[in-house]
């Protein structure tokens, strides 16, 4: 294998990775909820790891990358509150509530806000082809939720907060298209963080969330585990293999995320395995796919 190959081959490897390390926050999740944690509380943990951590990682590589003008903080607002905040808790919320695997399929219905948002806003065309994906998605959906047979069916308003993680999610993008069209990827990550903490201790019950977490060493470790193998590892592993190939592939390879965290709800929780909803899944990843693959073509004809 000659180098161009090596490097190919590690930044595909890195992206996957990413996408595995996202796909397993369901083992960290469900486990703090067991002590009575809610969704918030866990927001603000995972918060209060990853934040730090970022801070001090590009205060010790690039400390040039720290400044923003003032008049940008509206930007991190959007990313850091709006999204990633109101992302977690609806997302965790969802995954405690019903099934690991029904969560993360809901959370992977963003590329559907993301579609809609960037006609509005940025005036994109909606195609053929993403029209196809948003039918594959909804029909997807449906079936993951149970509404169209299957042994699970979703409770409403579960079904509603995980939809609206994924509007979270899709949030992330519109905010970071603008916030990025300024800043470095990494100044953009560390001030969404930073911004997004004082959110979560605002309503995650810092007290009393911190006194359980430090009560217990298990607890400590779960709590480490989200921010550092959930938040910051996969961050800096999806970042790594971006630089290196194309981003329409790096959307695609990611896409193992909604399949690790389905796998994972159905073996490890023994959650439901019907027909139905393991074809709910297949739609929803072939339309992730789907709605890439346009894009990877047209920068490698670039």
């Amino acid at each position: 294998m000659n180098e161009t190959n090596k490097s190919s081959a590690l930044a595909s490897l890195s992206v996957i990775a990413a996408g595995v390390f996202w796909g397993i926050i369901s083992l960290f999740i469900k486990n703090i909820s067991a002590y009575g944690i809610d969704a918030m509380q866990i927001s603000l943990i995972r918060m209060a790891v990853a934040a730090p951590l970022f801070t001090a990682f590009l205060l010790i590589t690039d400390r040039k990358k720290m400044k923003i003008n003032p008049r940008d903080c509206w930007m991190f607002i959007g990313t850091g509150i709006i999204s990633i905040v109101f992302f977690n808790i609806c997302y965790f919320y969802t995954m405690i509530h019903s099934q690991a695997s029904v969560a993360v399929v809901l959370l992977y219905t963003s590329p559907v806000f993301i579609m809609i948002m960037s006609a509005v806003f940025f005036k994109e065309k909606i195609t053929p082809v993403k029209i196809i994906s948003l039918v594959l998605t909804l029909t997807g959906c449906v079936l993951v939720a149970g509404l169209a047979g299957g042994g699970y069916v979703i409770k409403p308003f579960y079904l509603l907060t995980g939809l609206l993680s994924g509007l979270a999610y899709g949030l992330y993008t519109i905010f970071g298209r603008v916030a990025l069209g300024k800043y470095d990827t990494m100044t953009v990550t560390v001030w969404t963080f930073i911004f997004g903490l004082p959110a979560s201790i605002i309503v995650g019950k810092p007290a009393a969330t911190f006194s359980a977490v430090f009560s217990s060493p298990k607890l400590i470790l779960l709590s480490l585990g989200i921010g550092v193998f959930s938040t910051v590892l996969p961050y800096f592993f999806y970042t790594w293999g971006l630089k290196r190939m194309d981003s329409g592939k790096a959307s695609i390879l990611v896409a193992v995320e909604p399949l690790v965290g389905a796998v994972i709800g159905m073996t490890v929780f023994s959650e439901s395995r019907s027909p139905a909803k393991l074809a709910g899944i297949a739609l929803v990843l072939a339309a992730i796919v789907l709605m890439n693959l346009p894009e990877r073509k047209r920068e490698i004809r670039e």
